[in-house]
């Protein structure tokens, strides 16, 4: 198997440390809140995989969607509120 190597300097120029930058840790840091009610729901859903989901499990169900709905809200208003006063907030 032969290996595939960059033949020019500027695609290799940057060492890869394989950290994640500090801009990439702060992004994750920013979406945690988000990602954490995407796993909320997933163990929801899985919960009833094998089995005929109770009321119990669909209002469980019903408050992970909500929380994930809630979370990502958050993130997209917190977002847009942090373009909005970097590029002037000029309205």
């Amino acid at each position: 198997m032969n290996t595939i190597a960059a033949r020019h300097a500027a695609v290799t120029a940057t060492l890869f440390d394989g950290e994640p930058s500090d801009a990439e840790l702060n992004a994750i840091e920013l979406e945690m809140p988000a990602i954490l009610a995407d796993v909320v729901l997933l163990d929801a859903q899985i919960m009833t995989i094998d089995r005929t989901p109770s009321e119990l499990d669909h209002q469980r169900i019903r408050r992970a969607r909500r929380r994930v709905l809630a979370a990502r809200r958050d993130l997209a208003n917190r977002t847009t509120a942090t373009d909005t006063t970097a590029s002037g907030g000029a309205a």
